[in-house]
């Protein structure tokens, strides 16, 4: 099984998601047609065979995003003050609560039929947690888990724990969208103006602040790619 990577460098967030929903669209209608017809994309990345899908690597400018299920109160200053602060913010249909996106943080957006794959949701969260732990590591980060909240946290165990990644996804037809957004270099000032994924009792970190490193993005981009293909068993191409 194989799947394709694009890197879009900086790309704004609102471009990012039509790109998404296009590919998503795409590999859902064909899979409604049962394989049969053009694709919606016309590119062989939504070819029939072996290609389970696209996975999209992106910096954005900063960002707000709240899930479907999200707490607007966990916006803690006006959209105005934001905007002024040269953010934006999107209401979007994926799961989980509000989030910061921005400079200094990879953001992975698999769309992926998870049926090619042969697993289910539950286990595609977990590989993309599992991912981001293992890449992590690499700069000896010991990073982990916390029932009944997703992402990648460290210190999980602790009274106060810090998330290093946020994932939120949503799937049809086993075809998945959104991602997760790792802290490499990010500005975590930008984390104080929110509840992060909805929590008040708990931090926000990076690579940078757990090592004092500046870490370059292509390097953990390469790991983040490396640990897919091994943890979801899929060659993947640029």
């Amino acid at each position: 099984m194989k799947a394709s990577c694009r890197d879009l460098g900086c790309m704004d967030y609102k471009t990012c998601w039509d790109l998404q929903q296009e590919l998503f669209d795409a590999r859902v209608a064909r899979k409604r047609a049962g394989g049969a017809g053009s694709s919606l994309v016309p590119d062989t990345e939504n070819a029939p065979g072996d290609n389970a899908g696209t996975i999209l690597l992106v910096e954005h400018p900063p960002v707000y995003t709240l899930g479907k299920s999200g707490h607007a109160e966990n916006l803690l200053i006006a959209r105005e003050t934001l905007e002024g602060m040269g953010a934006q913010f999107f209401h979007i249909d994926r799961g989980g609560d509000i989030t910061f996106h921005g400079p200094g943080q990879l953001v992975c957006y698999p769309i992926l039929d998870l049926e090619q794959l042969g697993i289910g949701l539950r286990e595609y969260i977990e590989a993309l947690e599992e991912a981001v732990i293992r890449t992590v590591a690499e700069y000896g980060i010991a990073a982990g888990r916390i029932a009944g909240a997703s992402g990648v946290w460290i210190d999980p165990g602790k009274a106060r724990p810090r998330k290093i990644c946020a994932i939120g996804v949503r799937s049809s037809r086993y075809v998945t969208m959104h991602g997760f957004a790792l802290n490499v270099t990010t500005d975590l000032r930008w984390f104080s103006r929110i509840n992060p994924c909805g929590f008040t009792d708990r931090g926000v970190t990076s690579i940078a602040a757990e090592t004092g490193r500046e870490i370059g993005m292509s390097e953990v981009k390469s790991q983040v790619v490396q640990f897919l293909s091994e943890i979801l068993n899929v060659k993947i191409y640029k």
